[in-house]
């Protein structure tokens, strides 16, 4: 019942990370006509209440304990989506960027492990490595250049990790969708605020961005961290880590299809490095399957 409960759990992150990448071309449209951190804390806020509405039952049990602690964890949210704005303003090398926050997952179970003491089987030892070299493949195909918006994209990375294991941490106390709600809204609250108090909104807004900016809350917001925080719940953290590196993949195959951008041969080999790299972390899965067969 676990290994079926695990396999579900992957293929809900599978598909978490589909949105994920969808999320990025939504985004990058409604950016057009949107202040970023504006764009960003309304759609998290928005999409808060929405799961809100949707699971209101779910929230007349809670405490006021447990609802401190999702705030603290859409409070690091917050902090992390800061970081990665204030980098994707300032950074020339964009790729370099991506690769940096993509280490968020690989960093999930370092700071388990050195944090909460949370002990990864071998097999994720062994899959970070080639999930990293994945994607540096992926992201780094116009070159290494260092430049200070890349410590903006590493606190991204390190607020990610703290964000998943405190997820992983508090979702045994708490519904799904009343947790999803909470770090959504608060993170979109303390968006707002610093967006209030550093940014200009525009007079009037293009409709088409308006579409753009609600398929980002309901698809790429609600739905995704809904499904994220429900498939974390049924597998540990450090697998589902392994799991969310497809992320870039979806990113750059939908870059292609949408932007009519091109895939390198390195950024191909990169996406098959990161699909070896969860074989790997799942091989005692893997082999059970084979022997029953």
């Amino acid at each position: 019942m676990r290994q079926d409960s695990g396999f579900k759990a992957e293929w809900i992150l599978v598909l978490v990370t589909v949105l994920a990448a969808f999320g990025w071309i939504f985004s990058k449209e409604a950016l057009a006509g949107l202040p970023p951190l504006f764009f960003m804390g309304a759609r998290f806020l928005i999409a808060g209440f929405v799961l809100f509405l949707v699971g209101q039952k779910y929230f007349r049990v809670i405490q006021w304990g447990d609802v401190k602690q999702a705030i603290m964890i859409g409070a690091v949210m917050g902090v992390a989506m800061m970081s990665w704005i204030t980098g994707l303003d300032k950074g020339t090398n964009l790729g370099v960027g991506a690769f940096i926050t993509c280490l968020g997952v690989v960093f999930v179970p370092i700071i388990g492990r050195l944090v909460f003491g949370v002990r990864p089987p071998l097999s994720i030892w062994v899959a970070l490595p080639v999930a990293v070299v994945g994607l540096a493949f992926l992201a780094l195909s116009n070159g290494l250049s260092f430049e200070v918006a890349h410590l903006y994209f590493l606190g991204t990375a390190i607020g990610i990790a703290f964000q998943l294991n405190l997820l992983s941490r508090f979702l045994v106390r708490m519904h799904v969708l009343v947790l999803t709600s909470i770090q959504l809204s608060a993170a979109g609250v303390l968006l707002l605020c610093v967006s209030f108090l550093t940014e200009s909104l525009p007079h009037s807004v293009e409709l088409e961005v308006v579409g753009w900016f609600f398929a980002s809350t309901l698809i790429a917001t609600s739905l995704r961290y809904l499904l994220q925080t429900y498939g974390l719940s049924l597998t540990p953290v450090s697998h589902g880590a392994v799991i969310m590196n497809l992320e870039p993949v979806w990113a750059a195959i939908f870059a292609v299809l949408w932007f009519d951008e091109v895939m390198t041969i390195g950024q191909v080999f990169g996406c098959f490095l990161i699909f070896v790299a969860m074989l790997v972390s799942r091989w005692s899965q893997i082999k059970g399957i084979f022997k029953s067969h």
